[in-house]
């Protein structure tokens, strides 16, 4: 079996300012209290916003401490850019992701670097998202973006608008569920969120609010309750694992979960690791998703110029199909761009940290010792105007255009994490997404409430809050346009690419 990415055994949400020597040289926000240190004015359910705040005023790096804890936070291309090199640093296991470890153990995402079940894991799964298994996936997908159709269809002859976020949730649960692991929620036979979704919702929240406190017994109401939210998440997984071993599945991630073995020693998932991966996959492979569905549809209803575009590229491309091929969804290439600078503005996973792997220095300047960690606001990075201009907050998918990105740097981009632990399930999204933008745009003009701005609610990851649509029905097509004319990627392919883990 191939090595784990990294020997830095460090565990737990711990403050990063021992490891660094000269801290006093990384600006901190004014009026610092004793004890309480930077929390003057800060927001409780938006920490992340708070930081983009500070990140503007303090530059590409900054330190925040509160409750005696002191943090190192870096927005800057440069620095952003060390941190990826996989030889000096590696993925740092802090904040709120080690806060899931009591519902995700191990599993891909929330492992530290020493354990070996994240190896084992990656090796055996990462065949479930290869092309074959990306083709094998897109009916199921065409099947629940049909349902969602579906309910939008009968919302919109009701004169009624749509709940985007609420409604992208359940569709990109259903998505994961069933290419997956051959479950159905029925979430859109529900008027109200499935259980599940409300339990996952709990304890994301939960693990944000926990570095928020001085002291875990403030909360002793809510670890109550999110005792409940974990054991429901393994109620509902265990009921379906268990109906799994007693039937014989279709190849997807379950049946390789629980048959196979690492391809050079033999090993297996342990059961309670399955379960962990299993509730990995369904909240991290939905959650992310429909967090960027729904920003790439609030900025598409906002610019009827650039859905236009998007919808004629859909026309020509899918022709007079009634639904796409598997291969004719990664030549959306403008809609691609749409999406990739909805995630460049809001990447619905908007953080990630490395921890020096030996004593070194970042970008020559920072002295750090073996273990210390940085907090990389990924927002931040894709606003750095030395990168992106001086009008980096503005929507313009043109940004992702091939010879734009030939002609920016490496590391600029970063919506699914960096190095060996980036996101595994990411081509899996990606395809998802375009796929349900090009059937949603074909199928709808978006007309935005005038009243509506934007609101980023945080739970772990980002997702715009009380967003709805009134949508208006197009004709549809009935023949094909002239021939697509492909652009190069704005990206190289990758075989494996969302989980994140």
């Amino acid at each position: 079996m191939a090595t784990t990415t990294g020997a830095v055994p460090t565990k737990g949400p711990r403050g990063a300012a021992a490891g660094w020597p000269e801290l006093h040289r990384i600006p901190h926000p004014p009026y610092r209290l004793p004890w309480l240190g930077d929390l003057l004015g800060v927001s409780r359910d938006k920490p992340l916003q708070d930081n983009l705040r500070f990140a503007r005023r303090l530059g590409p790096i900054f330190r925040r401490k509160g409750f005696g804890r002191e943090f190192v936070f870096v927005g800057g291309a440069e620095l952003a850019a060390d941190l990826a090199d996989e030889t000096r640093f590696a993925k740092h296991v802090g904040l709120g992701i080690a806060n899931l470890r009591p519902v995700a153990g191990d599993a891909l995402f929330t492992a530290y670097n020493h354990e070996p079940n994240w190896q084992l894991a990656h090796d055996v799964l990462a065949p479930g998202f290869s092309r074959e298994a990306m083709a094998a996936y897109h009916p199921m997908m065409l099947s629940v973006a049909e349902q969602l159709t579906a309910h939008w269809d009968r919302a919109t002859a009701a004169g009624r608008s749509v709940d985007v976020p609420g409604d992208m949730t359940k569709l990109t649960l259903e998505t994961i569920a069933r290419t997956g692991f051959g479950h159905d929620f029925g979430s859109f036979e529900r008027t109200r969120p499935h259980p599940f979704v409300t339990a996952m919702v709990g304890t994301l929240t939960y693990a944000l609010l926990l570095d928020t406190v001085p002291s875990r017994l403030l909360l002793r109401r809510a670890a109550r309750r999110n005792e409940a939210d974990i054991a429901y998440l393994n109620r509902t997984v265990d009921g379906l694992v268990h109906a799994r071993r007693s039937a014989s599945g279709n190849g997807d991630l379950l049946d390789r979960m629980l048959e196979t073995a690492h391809p050079e020693t033999g090993e297996r998932l342990s059961a309670e690791n399955v379960r962990q991966q299993v509730i990995t996959f369904l909240i991290a492979g939905h959650e992310t998703t429909s967090g960027a569905l729904s920003f790439a549809l609030h900025y598409l209803s906002r610019h009827p110029d650039i859905a236009a575009r998007a919808r004629a590229e859909v026309d020509r491309v899918w022709g007079d199909a009634a639904v796409p091929a598997y291969d004719q969804v990664a030549k959306l290439r403008y809609v691609r761009r749409v999406l990739d600078e909805a995630l460049r503005l809001w990447p619905t996973a908007p953080a990630y940290a490395r921890e020096a792997r030996e004593d070194t220095e970042l970008a020559g300047d920072h002295p750090m010792r073996r273990g210390a960690w940085a907090l990389v606001l990924i927002p931040m990075l894709h606003r750095d105007p030395a990168v992106w201009g001086a009008n980096a907050d503005r929507f313009d998918p043109d940004r992702f255009d091939a010879q734009a990105v030939r002609a920016r740097a490496p590391h600029t981009y970063k919506p699914f994490g960096t190095g060996a632990r980036a996101c595994i399930g990411r081509q899996f999204a990606l395809h998802e997404a375009m796929l349900v933008l090009g059937m949603l745009l074909r199928r709808y003009d978006l007309v935005p409430d005038p009243a509506y701005r934007l609101r980023v609610t945080e739970r772990l990851t980002l997702m715009p809050d009380g967003l709805r649509l009134r949508l208006e029905r197009r004709h549809p097509v009935t023949a094909a346009v002239s021939p697509a004319v492909e652009e190069p990627s704005s990206e190289p392919r990758c075989p494996v690419h969302g989980v994140g883990d």
